[in-house]
C-alpha cells in the first residue's frame, strides 16, 4: 500500500511540474530522469486511478493534467510520509485543540473529505445511517463551500467539504480533564449484531505515517452496507488504553460526551484484563473508539472516488451540526 501511493505521489508531482497536460510516454522519461524507472504500462495503469479519484484530468491526446483535488493530495501526501508525522501529528492536534466540554465551545480535531455534492446527495441516506446506528463519532457534522478551508485544505470549485469530528478529539477532551489516553492502533472492527465482536486487521500507530482507516477505506476492505443493514460488518476503530484508575471517570465523561454530540467510545475494558482477546499492560484499561471517518467512507464503497483526510485541522465547535439537518443543509451547494 505504501509503495502504491509512492508511485501515485511521484505521477503527481511530475504533473504538477507541467504548464500543460503530459501523456503517460513523456510521463514516464520525466519519472526516468527523476530517478523512478516506471514502464509505461505502470504509468497508465496509476493515471487511471488517478483520474477516478479526481486528482488528474484527462485532456484527450494531449494527455493529463493535475487537478486542484490532485495538488491539495500531493501537498498532504509529501507531509504524512515524513517519518514519525503521524504519532506528531496527534499530539499536536490534541494540545493545540481548545474545545471545553462544560461551555461546549472551542475548536475540535475534524476530519474532511473533498465530494461531489451531487454524489454526496445520492448517499446521504446511507451517511446517516452510519450516524444513526452509532458508528461515527458522535452525530455531529459540517459543510465547507468552495474557497473555504480547514487546516492546509482548501475546498475547490464545484465540491464541497465534509467534515467530521476527529475521533481524537477525545483525547484531547480527557487530557483536559487528567485523563491521558494512548493510542495504540487503527484497524477494522467486526460487528456481529452491532455489537464489536474482533478487530480484523490492525495498523500500529507507532509503525505508520498516514492514518490507518484511510488505509482500509481507500483498500476497499470496509463494509460499512453490512453494518447498517443488520448490524455486521467492518468499520473503523481504534484501541486505545487508559490509566486503570480512570476508568470510572472515563464512563463518567464518556456520557458527557454522548450529550453534546460527541459519543464515540463503545467499549470500555476492566482494569488489566484483555479487551476483545488485546492484552492491556498491568495498571492499564482498554478503549475502544469509532472512527470519525466512518460516516463518509460508504461512498468509497459506491464507487464514488473522493479525498479524504483524517485530522485535517481544527473547527470551532458551533460550525458543527446534527447529521439530520444535513439534507436540508446540502441544498445550499446543489
Amino acid at each position: 500500500m505504501a509503495k502504491r501511493i509512492d508511485k501515485k505521489l511521484a505521477i503527481l508531482n511530475v504533473l504538477k511540474e507541467q504548464t500543460g497536460p503530459a501523456s503517460s510516454t513523456e510521463i514516464v522519461q520525466m519519472l526516468a530522469d527523476s530517478g523512478f524507472e516506471f514502464s509505461e504500462r505502470t504509468v497508465r495503469f496509476y493515471l487511471a486511478q488517478l483520474d477516478s479519484e479526481g486528482l488528474t484530468r484527462p485532456c484527450g491526446r494531449k494527455g493529463r493534467v493535475i487537478t486542484e483535488a490532485g495538488l491539495m493530495e500531493l501537498q498532504t501526501g509529501q507531509i504524512m510520509y515524513r517519518p514519525g508525522y503521524l504519532s506528531a501529528r496527534i499530539d499536536q492536534m490534541v494540545y493545540r485543540m481548545t474545545f471545553d466540554l462544560a461551555t461546549r465551545s472551542g475548536t475540535v480535531v475534524v476530519n474532511a473529505s473533498i465530494v461531489d455534492p451531487h454524489q454526496l446527495a445520492s448517499c446521504l441516506e446511507k451517511v446517516c445511517n452510519v450516524f444513526e446506528k452509532g458508528y461515527g463519532m458522535g452525530r455531529l457534522m459540517a459543510l465547507l463551500g468552495p474557497g473555504e478551508s480547514v487546516g492546509q485544505i482548501r475546498i475547490p470549485p464545484e465540491r464541497i467539504g465534509f467534515c467530521t469530528v476527529c475521533s481524537i478529539t477525545i483525547n484531547g477532551v480527557l487530557l483536559k480533564h487528567g485523563i491521558p489516553m494512548s493510542c495504540r492502533f487503527g484497524g477494522l472492527l467486526m460487528l456481529k449484531d452491532g455489537r464489536p465482536f474482533r478487530f480484523t486487521d490492525v495498523i500500529h500507530y507507532d509503525g505508520t505515517t498516514i492514518d490507518p482507516l484511510e488505509v482500509f477505506i481507500r483498500s476497499g476492505m470496509t463494509d460499512y452496507h453490512g453494518a447498517i443493514r443488520d448490524g455486521n460488518g467492518l468499520i473503523g476503530a481504534s484501541f486505545r488504553e487508559i490509566p486503570a484508575d480512570s476508568r470510572q471517570r472515563l464512563i463518567h465523561i464518556s456520557q458527557r460526551l454522548n450529550e453534546v454530540g460527541l459519543g464515540a467510545i463503545m467499549e470500555v475494558g476492566l482494569p488489566n484484563q484483555p479487551l476483545l482477546e488485546i492484552p492491556v499492560p498491568p495498571g492499564r484499561a482498554g478503549v475502544i473508539v469509532v472512527g470519525g471517518l466512518n460516516p463518509i467512507a460508504i461512498l468509497e464503497e459506491l464507487q464514488h472516488r473522493m479525498t479524504s483526510r483524517a485530522l485535517a485541522g481544527l473547527l470551532e465547535f458551533d460550525r458543527l451540526f446534527d447529521y439530520r439537518e444535513a439534507a436540508a443543509r446540502l441544498q445550499a451547494y446543489l
